[in-house]
């Protein structure tokens, strides 16, 4: 891992998500970009445009000295970690945060995005953390979610939910690679259902076999609802990180699939890190 991408609005959300950022940036030895995305104002067109071209470089400036005046509060936070010596840059852009977000992880090389989310219950799903929600969803890099509430604390049990096919060993082996910076230890989570594959036992044993040298123990649990399976797990595991991969749609795959991952984005309390399909 060489880069992180820190997305930011400079939210107390956010400088939660930039400590992790900064704790990761650490232990691989990689630089972490901030970005901080903005958009102009919608502004009916005047008599003159040249009023119209006024108001945009207003808020251009405003913008930029904005951003400007946000990133000492940053440096000082790293400082205050002992963490002031990670290597970092900082890049103001317009537009779309999606668009940009994919734009700098193509042309930097990003290795993953780690961001601040907001929890949420209920219909205010829709609108708390949709940003992160939309992130994870159309974001191709790896993406690490970080609860406002999740001030960091040392990484040493980290959830794997698996189905164990054979692409969840491409995530699973980024996840030890995870693990082993931070001394963790982790723990394959599959919940059984009446639709599990006739090899399934196969493919547990299999599993265990292949990763017998590694610090991993597999859990195979029942449950009805998946999503509180997975949180309960994660409380009675005292999981400091959850780690999930997308599926695409199917039969047996829709235990896993997008919003799934994305629910457990509003409601873990724990950081998330999805690896995409």
């Amino acid at each position: 891992m060489k880069r992180i991408l820190f997305p930011t609005d400079f939210s107390e959300a956010a400088k939660t998500a930039y400590v992790y950022a900064l704790k990761f940036a650490d232990s691989f030895n990689a630089e972490v970009i901030i970005l901080h995305v903005y958009d102009l104002p919608i502004v009916e067109t005047p008599p003159m445009p040249e009023t119209t071209k006024e108001i945009f470089d207003i808020v251009e400036m405003n913008q930029f000295e904005s951003f400007r005046e946000q990133l000492p509060e940053l440096h000082t936070l790293a400082e205050s970690k002992g963490l002031g010596h990670v290597k970092m840059r900082s890049v103001l852009l317009y537009g779309d945060l999606i668009y940009n977000i994919n734009k700098v992880c193509e042309e930097e090389g990003v290795d993953m995005v780690i961001m601040g989310t907001k929890g949420a219950t209920g219909l205010k799903e829709t609108f708390i953390g949709s940003v992160t929600a939309s992130v994870i969803a159309n974001v191709t890099v790896p993406v690490l979610g970080i609860p406002a509430e999740a001030d960091f604390n040392d990484i040493k049990t980290i959830a794997f939910t698996t189905q164990y096919k054979d692409k969840d060993n491409d995530a699973l082996k980024r996840a030890l690679e995870i693990a082993d910076k931070f001394d963790a230890g982790i723990a394959c989570l599959y919940i059984k259902n009446p639709d599990d594959p006739e090899d399934i036992d196969e493919r547990i044993n299999d599993w265990k076999i292949y990763y017998k040298d590694k610090n991993i123990d597999f859990f195979n649990i029942a449950g009805d609802h998946i999503e509180q399976t997975i949180l309960d797990f994660i409380e009675n595991q005292k999981v400091d990180m959850l780690v999930m991969r997308t599926h695409k749609r199917g039969f047996f795959e829709g235990l896993f699939h997008r919003s799934l991952t994305k629910k457990m984005a509003y409601h873990t309390k724990v950081p998330i890190l999805i690896f995409h399909n």
